[in-house]
């Protein structure tokens, strides 16, 4: 079973502005000379962290992360009380890449994102095919009211119920007929007190159900206050807008990929992001190899997930 590549520290960082009075952080490790590989965070507003350089060979790739507006330490960070997501979208976050790949003298490059980095990767990918020599992408969501209705409007209360009744503990019983709706108010209330209470209830959910056991370290990460609130402000402000698609866009414009080399996988017990989007994914993508991994969630670092990951850059390395 295939594992972490050893830890690697960045040769290179900087912060790119990108317009609207955004900054925004990237790092380079690996080798410089190597393949150009991006990988591409979830959330939105979850940030890139060191373990997502340690999926790709440091010897063969010139490994690229960077954190989406509003998060990580790109700036303005969502978490200041006066935030404004006005420019943070998924159209805007599209162009900041091409913005990067060009920033960094990069002809094409290999995308890699899991959760809302294979949204992105596939918005991304759909725009700009002459970009992306591969695609490996993993938990695909994009952000279809039934995906969203799923996960936080109450689906997924039929497997955590206990979770889920400290979901709904910050938001007002006559609020809770639509739940993205309410935590919306909640997430940006004068109060200071209740934007940090709604931000940790959002992060913990998530946090909470994206494992097949719960793991009190990622739980504790996503609940720290400043990550929370901006981690739950931006996903709340882009489920509130359907990620700006149109109906079915993802899955229908799949067939614009059908010349990228591409990688889909998915955990069977995902219940943040269920096999039902990837399975489209695939029927409309058949060119891609598709890998449902039994035993196994949503997140990234589970074994049979990583591995089937790192498989593919592997092969994909030369």
């Amino acid at each position: 079973m295939r594992t972490f590549y050893p830890e690697i520290e960045p040769y290179e960082t900087g912060m790119l502005d990108v317009g609207d009075g955004q900054m925004i952080y990237w790092e380079a490790s690996g080798n410089p000379e190597g393949k150009p590989a991006v990988y591409l965070h979830g959330g939105p507003g979850g940030a890139s962290s060191a373990a997502q350089r340690r999926v790709f060979d440091p010897a063969k790739y010139r490994i690229v992360l960077f954190d989406q507006r509003g998060c990580g330490q790109s700036t303005p960070h969502a978490s200041a009380p006066q935030a404004d997501l006005a420019t943070n979208t998924t159209w805007h976050l599209v162009a900041d890449l091409e913005k990067l790949r060009e920033h960094l003298g990069i002809d094409r490059w290999l995308v890699c994102g899991g959760s809302w980095g294979s949204t992105l990767g596939l918005a991304y990918a759909e725009t700009h095919p002459s970009k992306v020599s591969e695609l490996v992408l993993r938990g695909i969501f994009t952000l279809r009211p039934v995906e969203l209705d799923w996960f936080y409007e109450g689906g997924a209360a039929a497997i955590y119920p206990d979770l889920w009744e400290a979901f709904l503990a910050p938001v007002p019983e006559a609020e809770r007929g639509h739940l993205i709706e309410a935590y919306g108010r909640l997430l940006h209330d004068p109060d200071g007190f209740v934007r940090e209470r709604a931000g940790i209830a959002w992060a913990t959910w998530e946090s909470s159900t994206i494992t097949l056991l719960q793991e009190p370290d990622k739980i504790a990460h996503f609940s720290e206050p400043a990550f929370a609130v901006a981690f739950a402000r931006i996903e709340n402000h882009f489920f509130k807008h359907g990620g700006w698609f149109e109906p079915n866009q993802l899955i229908r414009d799949a067939g614009l990929l059908a010349h990228i080399p591409g990688v889909i996988v998915q955990g069977r017990y995902d219940m943040c992001t269920p096999a039902f989007t990837a399975w489209d994914l695939h029927k409309n993508w058949p060119e891609a190899d598709f890998h449902m991994i039994p035993d196994a969630g949503h997140a990234f670092d589970q074994p049979g997930i990583l591995h089937a990951i790192i498989e593919a850059t592997d092969r994909f390395a030369d």
